[in-house]
């Protein structure tokens, strides 16, 4: 007998079809044998599909049994086809009906006693099955990240038997829906707030901004002045995600093997801080077999960096064309794929190697050498990719002792989603979200300047020694600004608070 299960294979962050056909009683010795170009864990699965099997109460197969996972030139991997090739022995061996089977995309692992354990991937095999127009059976965490995409009904299941039945129509399962998904009916709750951020206005006005506007941002100031501080609480101020960016979110997380569920991280933007001695594979993604690294891991929210000059410079480099693009291709011998990566960009450092040039009450020991080589760890390309410079300078035990508490984050985010939606308003219809992912085209219609403000800003071109791509962030920024402030068109008073956060343009005591 001749059975076909449809189930995915897991490429990047994108489920390919793939189909598991089931030929029993074959000429040779009893047993089960997989190809299909099977790794370790694929080839393993025959032990516990066995296992589970008996202990389900199943019975097994005395003739020679072969499954192939076709098509052959994709790589399977993991132990997601557990399920689907139990099912398709089951259904060869006539212990459970078939007919339905072509009507769903199974995934799912199974455990020697028979349960179904979760597998990566649950979003990316939602929009496999609502391409392929079937129904999705998956494991009941899996499920519940799945059911968010609309258009296809996915039915949780927690045991092979329940499987079983569930398809012989002797159990129904009602299918999980987006409102009965824990990331819709759950909240986020924060433990910090910006209002216990003492001083730094200038350096909370500029976070701000940039939050508003998506624009990367670069601290720099001394050991505890309150960078570190500052950027653990963007996540307090970050607008909820749309239900298309949150799905982009989830489904990443999914294929690399992250639960926001388990993180307790509800329908909120992701915030990610590797420590600089990440590898450069971990930052940009890849490996022997391409996924996500941090860069798409915080796609749709931010990506903070803490000690930005003692990254390798490597894989700061690689970042460039992810910060321009919004996403990151990697090549390799296993195949090429294309993983989205925009994100905000928060960094933060010091000003020399010992942190306190231009410190009031401390001394700097760097020499002008050793300065001058702290900061060429950092590349002009890669500094001229960042919209907003901002000086965080150190604050006095006095002024620590008698700063009143800052702005909450409630009212700073309230600001900040009026902007978002003057953005959404005004990119209505296009791919765009925000204000820092405008093109030429985009910049030329909200982002006319009078002829006095065009001599302004062309008089700090020319001193500054501007590159063609600050003059376009310069203009961003400025509309951001304008966004906050609920005007129509960029004021003077915008343009020059953008031309002065490119602070590292200018012949300053820090650059």
């Amino acid at each position: 007998m001749f059975v076909i299960v449809h189930s995915g294979a897991l490429i990047g962050i994108e489920a390919l079809p793939v189909h598991i056909e089931m030929k029993s009683g074959l000429h040779g010795d009893p047993g089960l044998r997989v190809v299909g170009l099977p790794d370790a864990a694929v080839k393993e699965s025959t032990e516990r599909v066995t296992a589970a099997m008996m202990n389900g109460g199943f019975s097994l197969s005395d003739t020679r049994t072969v499954i192939n996972l076709a098509p052959g030139d994709i790589r399977k991997e993991g132990p997601i086809y557990d399920l689907p090739i139990a099912l398709s022995i089951l259904a060869t061996s006539k212990q459970m009906d078939f007919s339905r089977l072509e009507n769903f995309v199974i995934a799912g692992e199974l455990s020697l006693n028979g349960n179904v354990r979760p597998v990566r991937g649950g979003v990316s095999l939602a929009l496999l099955a609502r391409r392929e127009r079937r129904d999705l059976i998956l494991p009941k965490k899996s499920a519940e990240e799945a059911a968010l995409v609309e258009g296809v009904r996915v039915f949780p299941v927690e045991t092979l038997t329940e499987c079983v039945k569930f398809l012989n129509g002797d159990l129904e399962i009602a299918p999980l829906t987006p409102e009965k998904s824990p990331f819709r009916s759950r909240t986020n709750a924060f433990s910090a707030d910006f209002s216990e951020v003492k001083g730094q206005f200038q350096v909370r006005r500029a976070v701000e901004v940039a939050v508003a506007g998506g624009h990367n941002v670069l601290m720099i100031g001394s050991p505890g002045s309150g960078k570190s501080m500052i950027a653990k609480r963007i996540p307090t101020i970050l607008p909820a995600p749309t239900l298309d960016e949150f799905l982009e979110i989830l489904g990443i997380h999914s294929a690399a093997g992250i639960s926001l569920a388990d993180e307790n991280r509800f329908f909120s933007r992701p915030f990610r801080s590797p420590h600089h001695t990440i590898s450069d594979v971990g930052l940009i993604g890849g490996g022997s077999v391409p996924g996500p690294g941090e860069i798409s891991l915080a796609h749709n929210g931010v990506l903070f960096l803490d000690e930005f000059p003692e990254f390798k410079r490597s894989a700061l480099e690689v970042m460039r064309q992810p910060l321009e693009d919004g996403e990151v291709c990697i090549s390799r011998a296993a195949g090429k794929i294309t993983l989205p990566s925009r994100f905000m960009l928060v960094a933060a450092m010091n000003p020399c190697p010992c942190g306190y040039l231009g410190d009031k009450s401390r001394q700097c020991r760097c020499s002008p050498v050793q300065i001058q080589r702290y900061r060429s760890r950092l590349s002009g390309p890669l500094l001229d990719r960042i919209d907003i410079h901002v000086e965080a300078p150190a604050l006095s035990i006095d002024e620590l002792r008698t700063a009143a508490p800052g702005e909450s984050s409630a009212s700073m985010r309230e600001r900040i989603c009026s902007a978002r939606e003057i953005q959404r308003k005004r990119f209505a219809g296009t791919t765009l979200r925000n204000n820092a992912q405008m093109a030429s085209r985009q910049l030329r219609e909200v982002c006319a300047l009078s002829a006095e403000q065009g001599m302004i800003l062309q008089r700090a071109m020319e001193n500054l020694g501007l590159s063609a791509r600050a003059y376009d962030r310069i203009l961003k920024v400025a509309r951001t600004i304008a966004d906050l402030a609920g005007t129509p068109s960029i004021e003077t008073p915008h343009l020059l608070e953008a031309i002065n956060y490119r602070s590292l343009d200018r012949n300053t005591q820090y650059f």
